[in-house]
């Protein structure tokens, strides 16, 4: 092989010559692709860089700040795009990239952002603040239902009521779920269903899933201020699991499907009917268990021995009464001996000028003297109207002798008084 017959060129010089066929392709200088933005990177001075791809292929884009100062958008990963362009090669890598004059959001893309803007301006008011949340009703009497009467959505709900709870009465106002009149027909729902004649506990306003087209009614502003105005608490039930609307933010609570908005509307009989009869069971085991300390409480008191020798104490202290009384006797005895013999011996030493004054003396003295153990004799307190108070044989000198249903033994001047403590203070 003779390489002076072939000619060589330079990887610049062939991915220039690809370069000047593209430009002269009629095809490659207006072409209008449409794709999703994926790797979006923004240059300092303006221009813009991004891949955009599709389910099966991808290609370099490039806007330049020329055009990307026309935008009416911010663009980002994730948006679904159209573009008008032209497709070239950029000779320093050899890769074929398309360069964009013109983007703009797609249908979808459009309305994406249309709701972002819509949830930052409601945020913003706090339409979204949980402590503006209505708290649910566990036990409704009455729940409204605002959507399309001819719909799955609606028997959805009334059949999984009526299952958990069929003692909750059910009202449809019906509505417009889909279309350019949906929205208003949905605010006029919700403000029938506050009238205060429906007297509603609560009120579910949805309908199935669609595409963000079908779904767009419960996006609309007019329809965020009227849940948010309800004096009815509202469940959100719009679409399916992966659906997410303005409704579903302002809403009391959000649930994933009008089935399980009537879930959480209603609580189920037969969690109810269970419920009670653990509590039944517990409210037995407590009374066999109150009967059971009542019994053992009893037979203690029966085997006590305040109980079975009520008069004790007092033995004691008739006993103490009597051996004072002895004593008393013998210092009477005692003191009317030394004063016989010291009268006595007045006599004898003959110096008795008055003797009944002298007696008299002596018989005062000896009055106050049994007046005062009068005093102590317990049985003439008792006779005043004072009681002594007992438990188990021990005197109660104060409240911290006693507790709760401990049997107390109160003496009083004719007799006993049993009874069972119930409080202290």
């Amino acid at each position: 092989m003779n390489d002076s017959n072939i000619k060589y060129y330079s990887v610049s010089q062939y991915n220039e010559s690809i370069k000047r066929f593209l430009d002269e392709q009629p095809g490659c200088q207006d072409v209008h692709l449409k794709g999703e933005i994926s790797n979006f990177k923004g240059a300092t001075k303006g221009h813009l860089y991004f891949t955009l791809k599709d389910e099966e292929s991808r290609i370099n884009a490039v806007m330049f700040s020329s055009s990307a100062g026309h935008l009416e958008f911010s663009p980002k990963d994730g948006d679904e795009v159209l573009i008008d362009g032209r497709i070239s090669v950029y000779v320093a890598t050899g890769t074929y990239q398309v360069y964009v004059n013109r983007m703009v959001l797609d249908g979808n893309g459009d309305l994406l952002k249309k709701l972002e803007e819509l949830k930052t301006k409601l945020s913003k008011e706090g339409l979204f603040d949980k402590s503006h949340k209505k708290q649910i009703p566990k036990y409704p009497s009455r729940i409204g239902i605002v959507t399309a009467p001819n719909k799955a959505a609606i028997k959805d709900i009334l059949s999984t009521i009526k299952r958990r709870y069929p003692l909750c009465e059910t009202i449809l106002f019906p509505a417009l779920v889909q279309g350019a009149s949906a929205a208003p027909d949905i605010v006029r729902a919700i403000e029938l269903a506050n009238d205060p004649k429906y007297n509603l506990d609560t009120l579910i306003v949805g309908r199935g899933g669609g595409s963000i087209e079908d779904l767009w009614a419960f996006n609309e502003e007019i329809v965020a201020r009227a849940i948010y105005a309800s004096n009815v608490p509202i469940i959100s039930a719009v679409g399916h699991e992966i659906d997410f609307t303005i409704a579903d933010f302002v809403a009391d609570l959000r649930a994933p499907t009008p089935t399980g908005a009537a879930e959480m509307a209603v609580p189920n009989t037969l969690d109810l009917s269970n419920y009670l009869k653990q509590m039944e069971i517990r409210l037995n085991n407590n009374i066999l268990d109150e009967l059971e300390y009542l019994k053992k409480n009893l037979e203690h008191l029966k085997s006590s021995y305040a109980l079975s020798n009520p008069l004790a104490p007092f033995e004691i202290k008739m006993q103490r009464l009597d051996s004072y009384v002895e004593r008393l006797n013998q210092n009477i005895n005692h003191t009317l001996q030394i004063s016989s013999n010291r009268l006595d011996s007045i006599k004898n030493n003959h110096i008795l000028i008055n003797p009944e004054e002298l007696l008299t003396k002596y018989k005062n003295s000896m009055e106050l003297v049994i007046n005062k153990l009068n005093l102590l004799n317990p049985l003439n307190v008792l006779a005043k109207g004072y009681s002594v108070a007992t438990s188990e044989g021990h005197p109660i000198k104060s409240i911290k002798d006693v507790h709760i249903k401990d049997v107390i033994d109160i003496k009083v001047i004719d007799g006993n008084i049993k009874t069972i403590v119930e409080g202290v203070k």
